[in-house]
């Protein structure tokens, strides 16, 4: 992989998003390859149809409301094109890609780090030079 560029999100896609406030222990689904865990407090986001979790100090961090339930992240992300299939291990489990994917990371020290096609980023993302 090549050195990550940043990125910022469309200022046009917002999620919906509810925060998992629950009496729970949480639970554990199957998503990109592998088991995901989502714990009380993590969020519950619908982005454009994907559902997954964020975990709460993540999401906390990088999103802003604009309106009850709608969502925007506000935050810029560090992206690279794999150059080979691989995975990444996720605040929620470990995430899957493949050969010509993005593996993004929500911060500049390239840690907190999960992974999208290049069609499902490049829909979303744009650079941020």
């Amino acid at each position: 992989m090549g050195k990550p560029r940043r990125y910022r999100k469309k200022p046009d896609l917002a999620v919906i998003a509810i925060p998992l406030d629950l009496d729970t222990e949480g639970f554990v689904y199957r998503k990109w390859g592998d088991l995901q865990h989502c714990k009380r407090g993590d969020w519950i986001v619908n982005n454009r149809g994907e559902i997954y979790t964020v975990d709460r100090a993540v999401f906390e961090r990088t999103y802003r409301q604009l309106q009850p339930g709608l969502y925007l992240k506000i935050t810029p992300v560090w992206a690279e094109v794999a150059s080979q299939a691989g995975s990444v291990t996720t605040k929620e489990g470990r995430s899957h890609y493949r050969a010509g994917d993005y593996v993004v990371y929500n911060d500049e020290g390239f840690a907190d780090a999960y992974c999208m096609t290049a069609a499902e980023f490049e829909a979303m993302y744009e650079p941020d030079d």
